[in-house]
Formats: structure tokens, sequence, C-alpha cells
């Protein structure tokens, strides 16, 4: 968003953290031109405003970086010479606003002034203040943009005007005309409304106004379409569309008994008698807003049609507030009206149904001669009075009190003795009205049926209701009322706070006031109370107050009804019309979280038969019950009455109820005493529910893998509130299923918080399964085969899972094998499964090899590996052996000699993942692939591995894996030549880390290292120490996943990076003590001769350095240097013939370089007989050669 302070939303609508301004007009720059690419040098011209920083390049790159950390990693993409926001023009609100404006402007040309009010209206609420506010120079593109405004705002008001609505926009006519005193269509505007408004002498002296105002500034006179104006005001008639349609007959009848020309229902007859024209509340015509009776007495009031001087049958009432937003509903319904009698606007309480007929009625009353009534049946509490409270609303009583011809007369005798429906439908019959009843829920049967009687009796009657059910009558078109949307809900906060508080603006605030209307669930009248109290809270202050939002809310108009005044009055008139078994579900569903579906009602809410012993988990203390039959038509019910949503998703039907309704039952539910066992209910059924699902998971079952993991992340709010029941509970086997069944959908969806939490929290509730040493009795089935309770050895087992789901989130010092209690759970979990026992081929036992980690006994990884992998075999264990398969070809391909083996392992655990349609699996087997092909050399392979692998990690929604097979990507595609596209997609990869782990986690870590290679290769060597010193800093802090050694890496490497920068004595010493740090180190002999290996290159290369120097021979320094050219030979040889890997190309030119000046600086004689002493040294001896290189 660009109009006003540069904003993003997420995809929940909550705005994403832009800190900084020239984070701000990067992405302003990027949004002018979406889906396009903007060059380097445009994007650093717009953000530093001609003045770049020195290395702008890189600051622009790392101004990328955090756009792309705030808005996700697909946000900005990279291509050749530039960047590209991804994004369609409708998703800026810029070019949004121009295509509404364009809209709204030919919907005005063809003559239809509500769209073109709706849609211009839509188009200027997306300006929250000037256009392209945070790019340093606005330029022309802000100058156009405000022009663009300007113009949208004369057509919309030209549109309104149109509607006959000059007393709504008056104000803002007068606040535009004041503001722009020389633009002479607004001022023109302003004149025709005061004219229309029936003030004709404030538009004279406004023209007087512009005529003097253009002859001092401009010496101009006024243009010829204000004189015209100015003589109309000066020889005043009819004016075009400002009166009503001429009232003719009825469709095809002539007058009829009662339709005497002049008179109307409950209007003036032609002898000038009023009406008493009183509504059912006995507030003299007042209505729910409050707005008094017309002026002339006729109960129609200047709201209603602001155009002044209309005159038109009807009650309609004054509104004192502004109509905000429901343009297109206004639109719909009028369209309703055109196809259907009866019409019904249905909606919860609160969601604007009155306002919406009324405004409706404003819009579309020239259609009936007779006009508009609005019947509110609100007050009425015996519905047998209904059709008198609609007689009344029409003033059919005193129309009748003073009859002035036969047919009144008689109809005057027969009051008494006739049937009240009846009176109203003979009255009606010979009418062309539209008929309002409002408020209709409370005594919906009487409604309808005086609906169907009247839509039968009078044919040129239609009537429009308002309800929270349908009325349900033959031919009924049901409008539902939706709360409103973020943006209209904003303009309604924006314009009620301004009311009460005066210069009270949603900028001040901007995320608490979209939270607040997003809590509030968008219902306009509780925005409207939570507007009244900022009058003494901020917004913030507000919205973290809306927990108790019954008792906050209150405070309405004192003119409203009183069930309008507070919140929870609101909520309870819709409580009190509900049937008793209604009463019992709406409370019962404030136990579920995010939604359900009819089988968790019936599960969950429904009371089995017979019902169950008193004191039996999930009995209900009690009478109340609900036959698990009824459930689905309760339920049907309740979204009948706007009590519950209703969603149709690929999967089924999903229901939910709005944040103010649920805590709403909350308390209800409370009251009831029922929660306790309405809980345990909802525990047992997700319980089971994740419980069974999680074998789907793998590929099983035949609605697929994809579709588990999306019902899964459907039902995670409802999962984790039953898993914090039970801990809470201290239901140790419940918490145990739960936390186990959810564990592999965590992994896949990478829920951090979930997998660090709650495997620690369910661990505690017992004790610790490895304290006593192992049964070692066979097992056949785990602790998720059946539902609890579990018993011996599967609780063991269960428990046993549990501890070695919270080791392998270990947060603490990364060196956990160095943790006594680690170091004896690992080689307990040795010892607890070994390969004959079948309960090692499954979870936890296959991740016996972790043994080896938790242990540091790293020597028997590969015995344990292998163990495993022939366990699964034997136990015929398909799933575990794919998985145990792609494991050890992990492991193996750090081993040069085993990549054969690895390539074997990956190629059969692709195989069984596929056919067990486990795509998670396939893309593990990929990124594993990739690996191998990386270390052996064919780095194009592995890119591709990488591209597939991604493509099935983001269609199963397991974005956490992306990052790290975008870095390998990269790195692969660099390695095979494609260098500009491989450095992207490793930033890509490291920016995009940072949205699912930590820093200093996976891909993050490793993709800066590699990303600083590859820069220091191009000579970009501060940017590449940047880097180097980001993973060093998160190294100092303990990062999660960074285990010491790497410590001693990082100084190495920033050693290197040191020596290229102009030090290469200190670099290289920096060099001598990372080694020193790898040494030191307490696995130094397991993993100390692979890494140090990976530094000799760059040891290579700054011994080169010093020793051909031009200065090398002149500083006395000669056979200093010529010693440190041998040893530079020496490690040449060292890293041809022991580096774990295929050596890139890259490298290769590095070293074939160092190795031509070396043999410019020994001779090819010297430089043979220095290479031929390192054909013998291992890698110990080569280790050592760095410890001491200068």
């Amino acid at each position: 968003m660009i109009l006003g302070t540069t904003q993003a939303l997420r995809d929940d609508g909550t705005p994403a953290t832009l800190a900084g301004g020239r984070l701000r007009a990067l992405l302003t720059a990027l949004a002018l031109r979406p889906g396009r690419v903007v060059t380097a040098d445009a994007l650093i011209d717009d953000v530093w405003d001609g003045d770049p920083p020195a290395g702008a390049t890189g600051a622009l790159q790392a101004l990328i970086g955090r756009l792309r950390r705030a808005l996700g990693h697909d946000a900005v993409g990279s291509v050749e010479g530039g960047y590209r926001l991804e994004a369609a023009p409708d998703d800026v609100d810029l070019y949004r606003f121009e295509r509404l404006a364009e809209e709204g402007a030919r919907a005005l040309a063809d003559g239809d002034p509500v769209k073109a009010a709706g849609l211009l209206g839509d188009a200027l609420a997306l300006w929250r203040g000037p256009a392209l506010a945070d790019l340093p120079d606005r330029g022309t593109a802000a100058v156009r943009s405000e022009a663009l405004r300007r113009d949208a705002q004369r057509l919309r008001l030209t549109a309104e005007l149109d509607l006959g609505r000059s007393g709504a926009v008056l104000p803002e006519l007068a606040e535009l005309a004041a503001a722009h005193p020389l633009d002479e269509p607004l001022r023109a505007l302003h004149i025709r409304a005061l004219r229309a408004a029936g003030r004709t002498a404030d538009a004279l002296a406004a023209y007087e106004s512009v005529r003097r105002d253009l002859a001092d500034q401009l010496g101009a006179d006024p243009s010829p379409e204000l004189r015209a104006l100015h003589a109309e005001l000066l020889n005043p008639g009819p004016l075009p569309g400002d009166s009503w349609p001429p009232a003719g007959p009825a469709r095809g009848r002539g007058p009829g008994p009662g339709s005497r020309e002049g008179r109307t229902p409950g209007g003036r007859t032609q002898n000038g008698r009023p009406s008493a024209g009183r509504g059912t509340s006995g507030r003299s015509g007042q209505g729910r807003d409050g707005a008094a009776p017309a002026a002339d007495g006729s109960g129609h009031g200047a709201a209603a049609h602001p155009g002044g001087s209309r005159s038109a049958p009807g009650n309609g009432r004054v509104r004192l507030t502004s109509f905000v937003g429901r343009e297109a509903e206004l639109a719909a319904v009028r369209g309703d009206l055109e196809r259907a009698r009866l019409v019904t606007i249905t909606g919860p309480g609160g969601t604007g149904k009155t306002r919406l007929s009324q405004e409706t009625g404003d819009l579309v009353g020239g259609r009936w001669k007779d006009g508009v009534w609005y019947a509110e049946l609100a007050p009425v509490s015996d519905p047998r009075t209904l059709p008198e409270a609609v007689i009344s609303s029409l003033g059919l009583r005193e129309t009748l009190l003073h009859a002035g011809g036969a047919t009144e007369a008689a109809l005057a005798v027969e009051t008494k003795s006739k049937d009240p429906a009846r009176q109203l439908a003979d009255y009606c019959a010979s009418r062309s009205l539209l008929l309002v009843l409002d408020n209709c829920e409370h005594v919906i049967d009487a409604a309808a049926a005086l609906a169907e009687q009247l839509l039968a009796a009078c044919p040129d009657v239609s009537v429009l209701a308002t309800s929270r059910e349908p009325l349900g009558v033959p031919g009924e078109l049901v409008r539902p009322l939706d709360p409103l949307p973020d943006p209209t809900a904003l303009r309604l906060l924006a314009d009620r706070g301004a009311a009460a508080r005066p210069g009270f603006s949603t900028e001040e605030d901007p995320v608490a006031c979209a939270e607040l209307c997003r809590r509030l669930d968008g219902l306009p009248l509780a925005i409207e109370l939570a507007a009244a109290r900022l009058r003494s809270l901020s917004p913030r202050q507000l919205a973290d107050r809306l927990d108790d939002r019954f008792r906050l809310l209150t405070g309405g108009s004192r003119t409203l009804l009183p069930r309008q005044q507070t919140l929870r009055a609101v909520v309870d008139w819709s409580w009190d019309l509900l049937e008793p078994a209604e009463r019992i579900l709406l409370r019962r569903l404030a136990v579920f979280r995010g939604g359900w579906t009819l089988e968790a009602v019936e599960a969950v809410c429904a009371d089995p038969s017979p019902a169950p012993p008193p004191g039996t988990p999930g009995a209900v203390p009690g009478p109340d019950r609900i036959d698990p039959l009824d459930a689905a038509a309760l339920l049907s019910s309740l979204v009948d009455k706007s009590l519950v949503l209703a969603e149709v998703t690929d999967d089924g039907v999903r229901h939910r109820m709005l944040e103010t309704i649920a805590e709403y039952a909350a308390e209800r539910l409370d009251g009831s005493g029922e929660r306790p066992a309405v809980e345990r209910r909802h525990l047992t059924y997700f319980r089971e529910y994740v419980r069974t699902a999680d074998p789907m998971l793998r590929g099983g079952g035949g609605a697929g893998q994809l579709v588990w993991l999306e019902r899964l992340e459907r039902e995670h709010e409802n999962l984790r509130a039953a898993l914090r029941r039970a801990v809470e509970l201290g239901d140790e086997q419940e918490a145990l299923i739960l936390v186990l069944s959810c564990s592999w959908f965590w992994e896949i969806r990478n829920y951090l918080s979930e997998r660090r939490h709650w495997p620690k929290a369910v661990a505690a509730l017992g004790p610790d399964p490895f304290a006593a040493p192992p049964a070692l009795e066979p097992l056949d089935r785990g602790p998720l085969d059946d539902p609890p309770p579990l018993e011996g050895e599967r609780l063991l087992e269960a428990r046993r899972w549990v501890r070695i789901e919270d080791m392998a989130s270990f947060e603490g010092e990364s060196e956990w094998w160095q943790d006594p209690h680690l170091v004896a759970v690992g080689e307990a979990l040795i010892a607890t499964y070994p390969p004959h026992l079948p309960q090692s081929a499954r979870f936890p036992g296959i991740m016996r090899p972790y043994g080896a980690f938790f242990s540091g006994d790293f020597e028997r990884l590969h015995e344990l590996m292998n163990q495993t992998v022939g366990s699964c075999r034997a136990h015929n264990r398909q799933w575990e052996l794919a998985f145990a398969l792609q494991l050890r070809a992990k492991i193996n391909n750090d081993v040069t000699e085993r990549l054969g083996d690895s390539l074997a392992d990956i190629a059969e655990s692709r195989r069984l993942f596929q056919r067990l349609g486990d795509e998670w699996g396939t893309a593990e087997t990929l990124s594993a692939e990739a690996e191998a092909a990386s270390n052996g050399g064919d780095w194009t392979h592995a890119a591709e591995c990488c591209r597939e692998g991604i493509a099935l990690a983001r269609k199963i929604g397991s974005h956490q894996h992306v990052p790290v097979l975008m870095v390998r990507m990269g790195e692969a595609l660099y390695n095979a030549g494609q260098e500009e596209e491989g450095e992207r997609l490793l930033r890509e990869g490291v920016d995009s880390a940072e949205l699912y782990i930590a820093a200093g986690e996976g891909a993050g870590f490793y993709g800066r290292v590699v990303l600083a290679g590859v820069l220091a290769r191009r000579g970009a060597l501060e940017e590449a120490l940047g880097l180097v010193d980001e993973a060093v800093a998160v190294s100092a802090g303990g990062g999660a996943g960074v285990p010491g050694f790497i410590k001693g890496m990082l100084h190495a490497m920033r050693g290197f990076l040191i020596g290229k920068l102009g030090e290469p004595v200190t670099g290289l010493a920096m060099v001598t003590e990372g080694v020193e740090e790898l040494i030191r180190h307490p696995l130094a002999h397991v993993i100390t001769p692979r890494l140090a290996i990976m530094l000799a290159p760059g040891v290579v290369e700054l011994l080169t350095d010093l020793a051909t120097r031009e200065d090398s021979a002149t500083d006395g320094a000669g056979p200093r240097n010529e010693a440190r050219a041998r040893r530079a030979v020496l490690m040449l040889n060292a890293n041809a013939r022991l580096r774990p890997a295929v050596m890139p190309p890259a490298e290769k030119r590095e070293m074939a370089d160092a190795e031509r000046r070396l043999r410019a600086y020994l001779t090819d004689a010297g430089f043979e007989a220095a290479y031929a002493e390192g054909d013998g040294i291992s890698v110990e001896e080569a280790v050592a050669l760095m410890r001491d290189v200068d």
C-alpha cells in the first residue's frame, strides 16, 4: 500500500513490519512497477534520491534481503539487471484505485450513479495519506496520483448528488471547496449541492465567492458552466432528477377502493389533514438510530432524500450518521428487489441490516407509487399483534379515522370485527408499495405468515425484511449480510471515532485500529460502540481490553433501542430467541478453536444414548441433552439464525463463530457447569482424530498425504487446545498420544515452537523411562496403534518417544554430547532397541542411530545406521526402511568412498516413498541426491534435484526445507558455471531461511558461509566479511544448531578475508588460530581432518600472496617467502589429493592461478620438487602444516 505511509499486508491481513524509511522507500519504488523489472541503478536513485552511499550495490542488496524477510522470500524476485516485486497491479492500492476510479467514471457515464458511487467510494477509501509518502522525491508520479484522486472525488460527489444525497455530501464539498478555491468543477458541485438542499441563498453566495476568487487570483471570469448554474439560481424552476416519479395507478389497475388520488398510506389527504405517522416504538417516529421525523410532519426525513424538497409517500426517518461502505450490498439488494417480491436481509446482530434496509428504501422508493413504509417489529412482544403493529406503522388507523370517502368509512366500520391481517391485505391490495419488515427474528412465524398473505393478495406490494434467519416463505430471496471487510470497517471506525473525539485518525495507531476491527469481527454496531470509547481510551488501550468486550462496549446512543445500547444486549437478544436445544449447542460450541465440522459437533456436543453414569469422563451433569440425530438440524438452525457461519471448503463444509459470539457462548458454557465434560469430549475426539491421521501423513490412506496435512492444518487450533487441556489436567496418557501424533505434522510443517515446547511439557508429566534397564521384550504394537489406556511396555515406549522428541529439539549448549544427561539417554537409546526387536523398526526405535549423536559416540554411527536399515528390512517396515535409507545416504554422502552406496540407498528410498505416496520423503531423497551429486562433481544434476525437491516441498507446505534446497541449488549452479543465477539463489535462500528458522540454523548459517566464498571470488570482500561476521555473531551467541567447532572454521575464514583485504600476515595468523581451535575440540578426531582440509585453498592463496608480492625481494624476507612458497605448494598437493569432494571449477581456477605464480617464483623445477614432497602427506600432517604456516 503506497497511498499513504507505505505498508504491506500479510495473507491474514496483518501489516508486515517495515522498519526504516529506506526499506519503505524501496518497497514503494518496486510497487510503482509491480511485476516489472526495476534496474538496480533506478532503485538506488529512488531510495537515496541521487545521493547513493559508497558501496551502493551492496547496500541495495542488504535492503532487498531485509524486504524479503519482512514480506516473504517469494515477494521480491531477482532477475538479470535488477529486481521485481512479484505482484499484480491490483495487489497495489495505487493501481487498484486507478482501476476502481475508471470503472466508477464509466458507470457514471452509463447512467448508473449507484454503482458509480460504490466504486468511487471504494477507490477513495484506499487513500490513507499522501501518495508515495516514503519516497524521498515523490516527483511527477505523486502529482499525477493526487490529480486522479481529485477527479475521483468530484465524480463520486456527482454520483451522490445524482442520488439525491446533497445533505450527506455538503460538509465534504464545503471542505474541498475551501481547500481548492480555484477548482471550478468542484465549486460548481458545491453550488449544485446547496441548491438541491434548498439553500438557494447560500448557493448564490458560493457563486459570488468563486467569482471573486477567480477575479482576484487569476483575473478571469467564471466558466460557462458556472455562469449557467448562476442563471438557474436566479430563475429557479423544476430541476432535472429532483422530483419523484409521478404517482400513477397500480400496474394494470385503475384507482380502487380507498385509493383516491392525492391520498397516501399514513400521509396527508388532499384536504391537508395529517396522519399521526407514528411507528410502533412509541417514540414519535424515531427509528433505531434515534432520528426524528421530518419537519414537514410527513414522517419522511431529509436524510432519506437529502436533496431536500422531494416529496414521496412513506415514513422513512432521518438518519443522523453517515452511511459508510456497503455500496456493493446496496446495489445487490436493489437488484434483488427487481427479481423477487420478498427479499430478506439476514445476518448476526449488529451487522447493519436495518440501516441497509433504510438506505435501500431511499434508493428504490420511486419504483412504488405509494412509497416505502417501514414497520419496526422489535417492540412487538406478542406475535398475534404483529399485523396491528404494521397497520400502525402505515398510519392506517389514523387514515381511517379521518376517512373522507365511502370505502374508507366502510373499512373503519369493519375495523373492530375484521382480522387485522385481512384488513391490511384489503387495504394494500390496490396499492403499489414496498413494505419493510424490520427485525422479524423474534416473531418469525407471524412475520412469515403476514408476508405470504400480503404477497398473495397484493400483486403490487413487495416486502423487504430484515431478520437473523430467513422467513421461509415460497419465493423468498435471502441476502446474507456479512460483517464489514477490513478496509470498510476501518473507514467506519475513522468516521465514528472522529465524531467521538475530534481529530481522531486511524493513522495514529493503524495496527491497533486494524486489530480492533478484526477482533470485533467487522460488526458495525460493535465498532460504533468501540469508537465511543475513544473519547477516553487510545486504540491500543481499547484493543488490549477486548477480552472483556461485553463489559467494555456499553454506552451506545441513548436513542437506540435498549437491545442495541450494549454489545451484550445485542447478543442476549439472539440468545433469548433460541430454542432450549439450540442454546445448549451454541454454548457447547465454545470449546472449539478455529472452527469445526459436523462430525466434530456430533461427537463433542451431542450426548450419547443411553447416558453414561455420573462421573464418567465426558458425562454432562444435569438434564440438558442433545440427541446425536438432532445435532445436524440444530447446527443448521444456528446457521440460519446467523449465530454460526458455514464455509464450503474443498473438503466439505466447515463452521465457525464470530469472535464476539464465541466469547458470549463461552460465558454461557461456564455458567452451565458443563465445561469440564464438554472439554473432555473435545480432547477425546481430537486425540482420536490426530492419532488416526498420523499414518496418513506417511502416504497411507486413499485421501492422500496432502489432504491430511491440510485437514490437520485446519484443525491445528483444536489440537493445540486439546493438548493444552491434557497437560493442564495432568492427564499423561492423553497428552502423550496427542503430542506424539502431532509430532510428524509439526516436523513437516515446521511448527518449531510446538516441537520445542510440548514434548518437554508432556515428558515432565511422567517418570524418566530411561532410568531403569530396558525389558528388551518384543512389542508388536506401538503407542499410537490403539487408543488409551497405555499399559506396561507400551506406556514406557510412549514415554521414551516423547523424551527423544524433546532431545531432538534440545536448545542448550550446542555440544550436546557434553551434557551428561543427554549422553546417558543416548547410550540408553542404543541399548533399548537392539535390531532383533520389532520396535527397533518403528518410532522411536528407528531413532537409535541418534544415540550416537547424543552420546558423542560418532564412530558407531555407521554401524548403528546399518543395523537400523537391516531391522526395517527384517520386520518389513516399508516406510521406516525408506526413511532409514535416505538417512544413511546423507551420512554416507560425507565420505567420498561411500558415494556409490549412498546413491544406491537414495534410489531405493525414493522408489519406496513414491510407491507409498509420500511426497515429503521423495523431497528428502532429492535433497540427499543433490548433495551426493555435488560431492561427486555433477553440479548440473544436483541443481535439477534441488529444483524438483523445491517444487515438492512447496506443494506439501514443507516450506522450511525450501531455503536449504535453494542454497544447495545456488551453490550447485555457481559451480556449474551459472555464477550469477547461483549467487541470486544463494541470497534468496539466506533471506528466506530466516522466515522459518533462527538465523543460526540450517540454510541461514550455511548459506552465509557459501555466499561469502562466492563474493570473495568476485572481489566483494567487504560484503563477504560482513556475512562471515554475522555467522560469527550467531555462533558466539550459542545459536541453535551451531556446534562449537564451527567457531574455529569461521575464525579461519575471517583470517582469509582479512588477508585478501591487504593484511596477509594477520590473516594467516588468524587461520592458524582457527585450526588450533578445531584441534582442541572434543570431537577433533572425527571432524577436524575433513573441515581443516576445506581451509587449504585459502591457506594456499594467502601464502602465495605473501611470497609473490612485489616488495618481497626488497624487504629482507626473501628466505622466509621462499619457505612460504614451498609450504603453499605442499598445501596445493594436499588439497588436490585429500579434499573429500570434487574440486569446483572456481576453486580449480584459483589453484591454477596460485600454481602459475608459484612456478614463476620457484621456477618449474623448484615447484615440481616441492610438489613431490607432498605426495605422501597425510590428512593429519596437512593439518599440522596449517597450524604453522608462517
